[in-house]
């Protein structure tokens, strides 16, 4: 029975830690976000981390991604940003957009890494995509995205 009860005591305690392992699966946004480039428009299916918990943990424990996905960090307001890939076993491109909607910058995420991913631009939004898809569709700084979220912002 000292077991069991043990058990029972230690359950949630166990659950809420495995439940900090688990990817943070956010709803697919109904609008796709688009790309402007000079190769052409490229569209991707976005998770919006837009409360402060949601953009701490991104795409932390998430292993793979399709191609076309990504994950739009949004901020109450543009301003240096920086990023870290601890706990994310996913290879990143990180886009550094700004309140117009433009991309400011573009960095790579290494896997677990500690570093700290800060160019020195102000940034309203952060795009996560798998690695190489800035390179593969062509994205390249002063590029606009298009989405209802970053036209509120007054890009």
């Amino acid at each position: 029975m000292r077991t069991l009860l043990s058990f029972l005591f230690l359950l949630p305690l166990f659950a809420a830690a495995m439940a900090q392992e688990e990817p943070m699966l956010l709803p697919v946004h109904p609008v796709p976000l688009v790309v402007e480039t000079a190769s052409g428009i490229h569209r991707f299916s976005i998770e919006v981390a837009d409360e402060p918990g949601e953009r701490a943990r991104g795409l932390m424990f998430r292993r793979n991604m399709d191609d076309d996905r990504g994950m739009l960090f949004v901020f109450p307001e543009s301003g240096p940003r920086a990023f870290w890939m601890k706990n994310t076993p996913l290879p990143l491109d990180l886009l550094f957009v700004g309140a117009d909607g433009r991309v400011a910058a573009i960095a790579r995420g290494t896997p677990f890494s500690t570093e700290s991913i800060a160019p020195p631009v102000s940034a309203r939004f952060v795009l996560e995509l798998k690695a190489g898809t800035a390179q593969n569709a062509g994205i390249r700084i002063g590029d606009r995205l298009r989405h209802p979220l970053i036209e509120a912002a007054g890009g």
